[in-house]
């Protein structure tokens, strides 16, 4: 016999504060942790999200979560990514950044390809195949907890445990894959010697003055908090304006995820507007702020409140498919990208963070890459343009193509 247990939305976000509480316990207690970029909110939230599967399977407690904080942090979280996407930085990268954006688009599109006919071979649901896709590999977490809502609505029950454990997954494969791989190219081609170099140590020492010199110099309590109002009023703007961008998509008949209007008006003003200098326009400091603290917030909120009891039918498939993809990167990234990129040691570097973030998010691609450098030597242009494809392209292609193949569904 089950016994209903209905959390509203203030208890919601309590269960996800305590997530992100375990979940900082858990990276200072557990290296392991520290050393594959899990994130804070995906530790603690899954050992809350276990206590509850205990609850339900051994008491029959059946958890109702309210959703409404939920929501409101991922659409403050992709806002704050649209006020990222500046296009005046694109020159920094040159050719290469278009070439990578190009094999992202293609990653993307072969990763829902391949779910889908994984999907249809064992006689599953497509949406099962779209659910383990490029939603939770290429665009984590985020992603993941913003299409939940349109795969439920589309049929499939349990679309948020699904995602979020796929998710899971790609963020742990993405960290053991990317650094090996590109270690394993360089040793291969003899691109470099091992060994911390001058640049990688003169890189450290400068980012250490940096933030020496950020110590010495802070801002008045009255200036931070005018800048972070502000960043708080130009985030609801864009959501309000993005609402009605929503309201004129949805007249064309075609699938959106709820956030994606928000996300194209707030790139719209950010290049429009361009970023503040000396008290400007734009806060785009305090935004990315904002939008990290609603990204932490949501992922406990959506981690903790896992219903990793409607998995149980669909083990099998979901096991085949995960490894499928993250065997399919490999092979992308080693005999596609890394030929694609030139076969030198730039190559390699960012052959190890497309690991990162084709199968997790790009913290993971960072770390990759910072790992591979400082076991031979340091590479700037990856670390231009790894953060720029993560800012700028990853969630918007991502959205696109996944928007497409549900429409085609």
């Amino acid at each position: 016999m089950e016994h209903p247990l209905e959390l509203d939305m203030y208890m919601t976000a309590g269960v996800g504060i305590v997530a992100l509480f375990l979940g900082m316990l858990f990276t200072r207690t557990v290296p392991l942790l520290k050393r594959l970029c899990i994130p804070v909110p995906v530790s603690g939230g899954l050992a809350v999200s276990l206590v509850t599967l205990a609850c339900h399977g051994l008491l029959g407690v059946d958890f109702s979560f309210d959703g409404t904080l939920k929501d409101l942090c991922m659409m403050l979280f992709f806002t704050a990514v649209g006020f990222q996407s500046n296009l005046r930085v694109l020159r920094q990268g040159g050719k290469p950044l278009l070439v990578m954006v190009g094999l992202v688009a293609l990653l993307i599109v072969a990763q829902n390809l391949l779910s889908l006919g994984i999907a249809r071979w064992m006689g599953v649901d497509p949406l099962v195949g779209m659910a383990t896709g490029s939603i939770p590999m290429s665009g984590g977490h985020g992603t993941s907890g913003g299409f939940a809502p349109v795969l439920e609505q589309m049929g499939l029950s349990g679309a948020s445990s699904l995602t979020m454990a796929a998710a899971t997954f790609g963020l742990v494969a993405g960290s053991l894959i990317g650094g090996p791989l590109g270690g394993f190219l360089i040793r291969k081609r003899h691109l470099a010697e091992e060994g911390i170099s001058d640049d990688t140590v003169r890189s450290i020492e400068a980012g250490e003055a940096a933030e020496q010199k950020r110590k010495k110099s802070p801002v008045s309590a009255e200036k931070s908090f005018r800048r972070y109002m502000q960043a708080a009023c130009q985030l609801f703007l864009a959501m309000a304006v993005g609402m009605g961008i929503s309201r004129l998509l949805a007249l064309t008949g075609i699938t959106f995820p709820t956030y994606f209007g928000a996300l194209v008006a707030a790139a719209l003003i950010r290049n429009v507007f361009g970023p503040s200098e000396g008290g400007g326009a734009l806060c785009v400091d305090e935004i990315v702020g904002i939008g990290d603290i609603c990204l932490s917030l949501f992922l406990g909120m959506a981690m903790a409140t896992l219903k990793l009891w409607e998995l149980s039918g669909l083990m099998l498939p979901l096991l085949v498919i995960l490894l499928s993809q993250a065997v399919f990167i490999v092979l992308y990234a080693a005999f596609v990208a890394y030929p694609a990129l030139g076969k030198d040691y730039d190559a390699a570097v960012l052959v190890s963070g497309l690991c990162g973030f084709g199968l997790g998010a790009t913290p993971n691609a960072m770390a990759n890459m910072s790992a591979v450098c400082f076991k031979y030597h340091y590479s700037v242009k990856p670390f231009i343009i790894v953060p720029i494809i993560g800012a700028m392209f990853v969630d918007i292609i991502n959205t696109g193509v996944i928007t497409l193949f549900l429409n085609l569904l």
